[in-house]
């Protein structure tokens, strides 16, 4: 199974509903010299930003962000090998022929990311959606409440002089959003890929809260979740400037953030005062910013070679072999002829297998799986 980019699709929504996908496996080999051809894949579509995970180990196989950039998750089942392939001088026509091998079974977690240069983080109702509207032809959800942005929006932001930046209206956080309180992570995962933030801040205090505590408070839920986060380029929009309290809440940021290096602009979304100024101070920062690492970058997965095999029971005291290649020959070998079964013997004994089951005491009787077979073990006397 492949991942493929589609730049037209912005959400994962389609993986809500079905989430179990299965390609073709590989076709039987055959007489007449003829191999079995190897399963189809399927190709699934996910949008820009998609970080793909193992599910069990939260490994990063891939970091999806450019279009056509594809990711193979699960790879397909092999074809058996026709009868030719195990032609002898002494047996010039033989009756064996490979199973298909069956294809990869994996199980996955996908997370979706946003792609914005600039992201703008604050408590609700500090006026990210008022700004992202004055700056840009988004029309983000206004209203006097919190939480009216439940997910992020993102506008295109144009510089006076040519060119522009991504910018996106981050959902407000609160208190502990890092351990998920809130919108929790559906508030900071966005920003990872940011190379610029904002801190708009209610610096009227019209909800009754500190503008420098805001601040340090918004920073801490940051540094919590990831501490790159919180020394990423920064800008602070004070925000309300069209409402009593603001200038001097304006004049306590300046005065505690001054010695830290980080600029702070006194503006209103509501009337569109101090915006050119941010917008042109934006600009230069992010040409400035670097750009974050990926997570992951990879194109395609990693899979080491497994020789090797284990032994363990599990709850019904099976013994289960475990083995990337024990399990493929498992399953392509052919149980229905006596020829097939005794290629699969031999190969027991030259990979050690047998050995293996006889030190751990396995009796002869006793039911081992392999991969999805079950047998009934006959060690050779």
């Amino acid at each position: 199974m492949t991942l493929v980019v589609d730049s037209g699709l912005t959400t994962l929504l389609d993986f809500r509903y079905k989430r179990q996908f299965m390609a073709e496996r590989g076709r039987h080999g055959e007489g007449k010299n003829q191999h079995g051809r190897g399963g189809e894949s399927i190709t699934l579509r996910v949008p820009p930003g998609t970080v793909v995970r193992e599910a069990d180990s939260g490994r990063v196989l891939g970091d999806l962000t450019v279009p056509g950039q594809s990711l193979v998750v699960a790879a397909g089942g092999r074809g058996g090998r026709g009868n030719a392939r195990f032609a002898t001088p002494v047996n010039q026509a033989p009756q064996h022929a490979e199973p298909g091998e069956p294809g990869e079974a994996r199980w996955i977690t996908m997370e979706l990311k946003l792609l914005a240069d600039v992201g703008m983080v604050g408590y609700p109702n500090a006026g990210k959606s008022s700004l992202l509207g004055r700056l840009s032809a988004a029309k983000p959800k206004v209203a006097p409440y919190p939480f009216t942005t439940l997910v992020p929006a993102l506008g295109v932001v144009r510089l006076p002089e040519g060119g522009g930046f991504v910018l996106a209206d981050i959902p407000g956080l609160i208190e502990g959003a890092h351990a998920g309180a809130g919108l929790g992570l559906a508030f900071l995962r966005h920003i990872e890929r940011t190379r610029v933030l904002i801190y708009v801040i209610d610096a009227a205090g019209s909800e009754g809260r500190d503008p420098v505590a805001d601040f340090h408070a918004v920073r801490h839920e940051l540094r919590e979740h990831n501490p790159a986060l919180a020394e990423r380029p920064c800008l602070v929009a004070a925000n309300k400037q069209d409402l009593e309290g603001a200038e001097a809440g304006y004049r306590r940021l300046v005065e505690t953030l001054s010695g830290e290096g980080i600029r702070v602009y006194l503006l209103s979304a509501a009337t569109g005062a101090g915006l050119r100024e941010l917008v042109y101070a934006v600009g230069e920062t992010l040409a400035r910013a670097p750009v974050p690492e990926c997570p992951g970058g990879a194109a395609t997965v990693f899979r080491p070679v497994e020789r090797g095999f284990t032994l363990a029971r599990d709850k019904d005291g099976v013994l289960v072999l475990s083995g990337r290649e024990l399990e493929r020959a498992a399953a392509t070998a052919d149980f229905d002829r006596e020829e097939g079964r005794h290629r699969f013997k031999r190969y027991l004994h030259r990979h050690g297998v047998e050995a293996a089951l006889k030190q751990a005491g396995v009796k002869p009787g006793e039911s081992i799986r392999i991969g999805g077979r079950v047998f009934e073990w006959s060690p050779d006397d």
